[in-house]
């Protein structure tokens, strides 16, 4: 789609027929939220019609929360298919993946992201670990790393529930409500540090080192990293890797503004993450397009960044990582 300033958002998610079929008690808790199931569950005319009250030109669709099994996950990204298919202008897709069968996992990435399939997603939206808290560090997994940077797209590393053994152990409490301890636990502040951890991991693991060209995605404003890099590097760099972690920082990470509508955490990004490693994204349908705009819109009056930065942020960056064909 040609507009005269495009807009791409990429951490936009939707909840298959697949998965509603089959939904555990975290998700069925979604459909209390007005409004939002009819948002999350649609993938055409209404969900255009909101990208279009934020000015998105082009949104990057992945699959909402909850692991699930090889076959429902198939259906989903052949859900999905469809829409992008329907839609070519305006929708693009992240794969969702089986993180329980890693074999499978890369299968399925190959399925969706290569062009002899027909396909061609521009990566894949993982959970941050599998509903029985297994992270992705572990030999298993190297064939869905070697895929995805053989594939040359990206994997978005997106934040999920604890498992019942951490949440338990780490987070329950007689002294607070069970809403507010899964906020804790979850959406206000847990599994975004848990999605830090797991970057962590990843390079203590030396994943970086087997797959130099590899491409993760993480959200929210970098998930805590950026706040805590230098202590990070001063750490990670005696574990003798061949490779620092401040340069796993700047060739194989990227970060999305998702749902967080503040300046103040931006300026401390600017002021050590390569500035085209920051792409827009809105969350939606758990924040608006609305408030995504008029993000954008503060922060073009900030000066913060330059008119060439800024557009990098809005759709450039998206755009150059993912292979979209955008023009201004």
């Amino acid at each position: 789609m040609a507009t005269s300033r495009p807009i791409i958002t990429l951490e936009e998610h939707f909840m298959s027929k697949a998965a509603a079929a089959n939904m555990n008690e975290k998700i069925e808790s979604l459909q209390q939220v007005p409004g939002l199931w009819d948002r999350f569950t649609e993938i055409g005319p209404v969900r255009i019609k909101n990208m279009d009250a934020g000015k998105v030109s082009l949104q990057v669709i992945s699959h909402g929360p909850g692991e699930l099994p090889p076959e429902q996950c198939r259906d989903a990204n052949d859900q999905l298919v469809e829409a992008v298919r329907n839609y070519p202008a305006r929708f693009a897709g992240f794969a969702n993946l089986p993180m329980g069968h890693p074999e499978e996992a890369a299968a399925e990435l190959q399925r969706t992201c290569s062009d002899a399939a027909g396909i061609k997603f521009v990566g894949a939206l993982i959970e941050n670990h599998t509903d029985a808290g297994k992270y992705y560090e572990g030999p298993e997994y190297d064939v869905l790393w070697k895929t995805a940077s053989d594939l040359d797209v990206p994997i978005y590393l997106h934040p999920t529930w604890p498992s019942d053994d951490v949440f338990n152990t780490a987070f329950k409490s007689s002294t607070m409500s069970d809403d507010i301890t899964l906020a804790i636990s979850a959406y206000a502040f847990g599994w975004h540090s848990d999605v830090a951890m797991h970057i962590i991991r990843l390079f203590g693991a030396g994943v970086f080192d087997r797959f130099p060209r590899l491409k993760i995605i993480i959200g929210h404003f970098g998930e805590m990293i950026p706040f805590m890099l230098q202590r990070i590097e001063r750490t990670a760099d005696r574990w003798g890797h061949s490779r620092s972690f401040r340069q796993v920082w700047n060739e194989n990470i990227w970060l999305t503004t998702s749902g967080n509508w503040s300046l103040d955490p931006l300026v401390s990004i600017l002021r050590n993450t390569k500035k085209d490693r920051i792409l827009y994204s809105v969350d939606y349908p758990f924040s608006a397009n609305e408030d995504g705009l008029k993000w954008l819109e503060e922060l073009e009056a900030s000066g913060l960044v330059s008119n060439e930065e800024l557009e990098g942020i809005r759709w450039k960056n998206a755009s150059q990582l993912l292979g979209l064909d955008i023009k201004a």
